[in-house]
């Protein structure tokens, strides 16, 4: 809920008071306040707001997680690059069941800032592979599977990949 540099300026406060506190013989909350401090520097590198969409999100609640997405005013200031790459990535996730050329400006941000994780960029791939298909851009959506085939080491998309394959030998 707060803005990432807060969150750091929080942490470096919170440091400080620990360190007056372990000089004052109290280590007890010396410790305590170290582990506080940490947990504004993890949420300065994993939004909360972002955390929350993605458990709306596993709940299959595409209007939870847009109602949780538009909690963030301005993510080009309030997020870190990768954060707004999993933004745009949550927002082509919701616009690939209303709107395909909206959902494809979105995956293709979102590949572009970065996603952490390997199945994501394989699932914003694949996403774009079927875009790419409905839009009858065969070749497109080829190197985009081919692209997703790759990055899928868990093997967990082959059974989409596959269907995607068989509908694009219709095509």
């Amino acid at each position: 809920m707060f803005h990432k540099n807060i969150k750091l300026v929080i942490a470096a406060l919170i440091i400080a008071f620990a360190i007056y506190q372990f000089f004052e013989g109290y280590v007890g909350n010396g410790i305590f306040l170290i582990l506080l401090s940490g947990i504004f520097i993890f949420l300065y590198f994993r939004n909360e707001i972002i955390l929350l969409s993605f458990l709306r999100m596993r709940k299959q609640d595409l209007a939870g997680t847009e109602k949780w997405l538009s909690k963030i005013k301005n993510p080009e200031s309030a997020l870190v690059k990768k954060q707004q790459g999993y933004y745009n990535y949550l927002h082509g996730i919701i616009y690939s069941q209303k709107n395909l050329t909206t959902a494809e400006k979105y995956f293709k941000k979102a590949l572009s800032l970065g996603l952490n994780m390997d199945y994501d960029v394989a699932m914003a791939k694949l996403s774009l592979a079927g875009i790419a298909m409905q839009k009858r851009r065969k070749r497109e959506a080829t190197t985009l599977l081919h692209e997703a085939k790759k990055l899928d080491k868990n093997n967990m998309l082959t059974d989409q990949i596959k269907m995607m394959k068989e509908q694009m030998k219709k095509i």
